[in-house]
């Protein structure tokens, strides 16, 4: 199947960023963070850490009706946070396991399926 890949710019490009803490105390409470965390893998999300997940999206008003739909399926409990930022400030990113540097993600690139 042919594709087309986009790069985009990496000050339009932005990647939204989820940070939560819920409550897993009950079975209830486990269930409902389960659902978060599908809804977040099932949307394109990737972990970046515990709690943590990001998505790429070519501008920050392509990334409102994501925005919207997480807000509309945010559990009753816990704490989460959406965070906005371009593509260039995402790639200037430290990452570390430990003491050692690790590999950011790669920046913004969409590939097109027809």
């Amino acid at each position: 199947m042919p594709y087309l890949e986009i790069k985009c710019s990496e000050y339009t490009a932005v990647w939204l960023v989820v940070m939560f803490d819920l409550p897993v105390k009950t079975k209830i409470q486990k269930r409902k963070y389960s659902k978060f965390r599908n809804s977040l893998l099932s949307n394109g999300f990737t972990r970046l850490q515990f709690s943590v997940y990001s998505r790429p999206f070519l501008s920050e008003e392509a990334s409102l009706s994501c925005q919207s739909l997480l807000i509309s399926s945010l559990p009753p409990d816990g704490h989460v946070r959406l965070l906005v930022v371009t593509d260039r400030q995402y790639g200037k990113m430290r990452s570390f396991f430990g003491k050692k540097p690790t590999e950011n993600d790669a920046g913004c690139q969409q590939i097109l399926l027809f």
